[in-house]
C-alpha cells in the first residue's frame, strides 16, 4: 500500500513537471518586442506563408482601430484597446488557443487628448512578467493588472500633450516597471515599483532648442521635437543599463537608481525609432529623415567623441520602425515601403530595395521581428513579407490580408499574431480551425 502511494506521488509529480514544460511555457512575447527587447526569437517552426485563409488558427474583430502590438504569456494573449465613444482606455485578454475574449479592462478619461489621427488612443503595447500585466495609457495614467484581470495598482503620471499623441511602451525589467511619459512638456523617464506603482526614481526630459537639424522637418514647432522611443535595457562592462533615445542624444541609467551613466549626442530633435542591441553597439535612429548613430555601451559621462562608432547624418528615407539585427546587419522597413540593410559595423547602407507585390499602402510603421534566419515586416496594406536575413534582397514570401495594420508581429510557439485596424489574427502551420467569434 506504502509503494502504491508513493508511486502514485511520483506519478502526480511527474505529470506537474512534464505540464510545466510544455513549449508554450517557454515561448513567451512578453513585451513589445519580445523577449530579449529586439524583435527576435530562437524558435524556429514559424509559417512562411498564409492568407486570409490558408494558415489561418483564428481570428476576431476588434472594437475600433489601433496601433499597439499584442503580447504573449502561455495560453494567453493581451492587446491595449481604446474603446473612444466611450472614453476607455483598455487592456484585452485573449484565449491564445480560440481568439475568445478572457477579459477587458481599463480606465475611464473622459478629458481632451491631442494626438494625431493616424495615431488612435492605447498606442502603447502592453508589458508582462507572468504575474501582472501594466499598460500605459498616456494622461489616463499607468494601469496594472494580474493576469485574470484584476486591477492590482493604478498611477497618474500628469498629462501628456503632443499633437501626434503617444506609443512609447513600458518594460519590466528586475521589480521595476519604466515608463516614458512623453513626449511634450513635462515628458519624463519614470521608475516604478511594479507591486505598488510607487516611483522609485525620475528623470526629466531636458528642455531643447534643436540645433543644426539634419532631417529637413518644417512642420510646425511642437510637432518639430519629441521621442516615441522605449527603454532598452543592456548588459556591458559588468553592469546593466538603461538606455533611452531622446531628443538629440542617446542616454544611459543605472536600471535601479536612475543615476546618469553616459550621453551620446548626435541625433536630432525627432525620435520616432527604439534603441536596439547587437554586436556589441546600441544603435537607434532619428524619426523623418533624421540622423542616426551607434554607440559602445559601458562608457562614464559624455561619450560621443569617445564610444560613439558612427553617425549617419541624414537618412534617405523616412523612419519609423526599428531595426532587427542579424549576422552584422541591420534590416528595417521604412515609411516609403523600402527594406534597407545597413552594415552594423560602419552604418553603411549596403542595399535599399522597394519590396514585391505590396498592396496600395506599402509605406510601414511596423518594426520586423526575426526567426529562424528569416525577417517578417509589415506594411500598411497588411501584408508581410517573409524574406532572407542575407546580405543580398531575397524575398521568401509575400502575405497579405488586405487590411491596415500599424502593428508589429508577436512569435511564440509555431503562431504568428497581427494586429489590423480591423482585427486581431492568428497564423500557424497547425490544423487550421474556424475563425472565432
Amino acid at each position: 500500500m506504502k509503494i502504491e502511494r508513493l508511486t502514485c506521488r511520483v506519478l502526480v509529480c511527474l505529470s506537474l513537471i512534464c505540464l510545466s514544460s510544455l513549449p508554450v511555457s517557454a515561448a513567451h512575447w512578453p513585451a513589445w518586442r519580445g523577449p530579449n527587447a529586439d524583435g527576435t526569437t530562437p524558435e524556429k517552426n514559424f509559417p512562411t506563408q498564409w492568407s486570409t485563409n490558408k494558415n489561418v488558427r483564428w481570428r476576431v474583430d476588434l472594437p475600433e482601430r489601433g496601433n499597439s502590438s499584442p503580447i504573449v504569456w502561455g495560453h494567453r494573449l493581451f492587446l491595449t484597446q481604446a474603446l473612444e465613444k466611450e472614453g476607455r482606455r483598455t487592456v484585452m485578454c485573449f484565449d491564445r488557443a480560440t481568439g475568445k475574449v478572457l477579459w477587458q479592462q481599463g480606465t475611464t478619461y473622459n478629458e481632451k487628448e491631442r494626438t494625431h489621427e493616424t495615431n488612435p488612443y492605447c498606442a502603447a503595447s502592453p508589458v508582462t512578467d507572468g504575474q501582472r500585466v501594466v499598460a500605459t495609457f498616456g494622461s489616463a495614467g499607468v494601469s496594472c493588472y494580474d493576469l485574470d484581470g484584476k486591477e492590482l495598482w493604478r498611477r497618474e503620471l500628469g498629462k501628456q500633450d503632443h499633437d501626434w499623441g503617444y506609443a512609447a511602451s513600458p518594460v519590466i525589467h528586475g521589480g521595476l516597471c519604466y515608463v516614458y511619459h512623453g513626449p511634450g512638456d513635462g515628458a519624463k523617464l519614470v521608475a516604478l515599483d511594479k507591486q505598488t506603482g510607487q516611483t522609485v526614481w525620475q528623470f526629466d526630459e531636458p528642455k531643447i532648442t534643436p540645433k543644426d537639424r539634419t532631417d529637413g522637418f518644417k512642420g510646425r514647432e511642437p510637432g518639430m521635437i519629441g521621442s516615441w522611443s522605449t527603454p532598452l535595457v543592456v548588459a556591458a562592462q559588468g553592469r546593466e543599463e538603461l538606455v533611452m533615445s531622446f531628443p538629440q542624444q542617446l542616454r544611459a541609467f543605472d536600471p535601479k537608481t536612475g543615476k546618469d551613466l553616459w550621453v551620446c549626442e548626435g541625433l536630432n530633435p525627432l525620435i520616432y525609432t527604439s534603441p536596439v542591441h547587437g554586436e556589441g553597439v546600441v544603435v537607434t535612429m532619428g524619426g523623418f529623415f533624421g540622423s542616426a548613430l551607434a554607440v559602445k555601451p559601458g562608457g562614464q559621462g559624455d561619450v560621443t567623441a569617445t564610444a560613439r562608432v558612427w553617425r549617419e547624418e541624414r537618412a534617405k528615407k523616412n523612419r519609423c520602425g526599428s531595426c532587427v539585427i542579424s549576422g552584422g546587419l541591420a534590416f528595417f522597413l521604412n515609411m516609403e515601403g523600402f527594406l534597407e540593410c545597413t552594415e552594423m559595423a560602419t552604418g553603411k547602407q549596403l542595399w535599399e530595395e522597394r519590396l514585391p507585390d505590396a498592396g496600395a499602402k506599402s509605406s510601414s510603421w511596423s518594426s520586423p521581428v526575426l526567426a529562424n534566419g528569416l525577417v517578417y515586416t509589415v506594411n500598411q496594406s497588411g501584408d508581410t513579407h517573409v524574406l532572407r536575413a542575407a546580405p543580398k534582397l531575397e524575398v521568401v514570401a509575400v502575405n497579405s490580408v488586405g487590411e491596415l495594420s500599424n502593428s508589429s508581429l508577436a512569435l511564440s510557439d509555431g503562431e504568428i499574431f497581427l494586429r489590423t485596424h480591423q482585427r486581431l489574427w492568428c497564423f500557424s502551420e497547425k490544423k487550421d480551425t474556424a475563425a472565432a467569434r
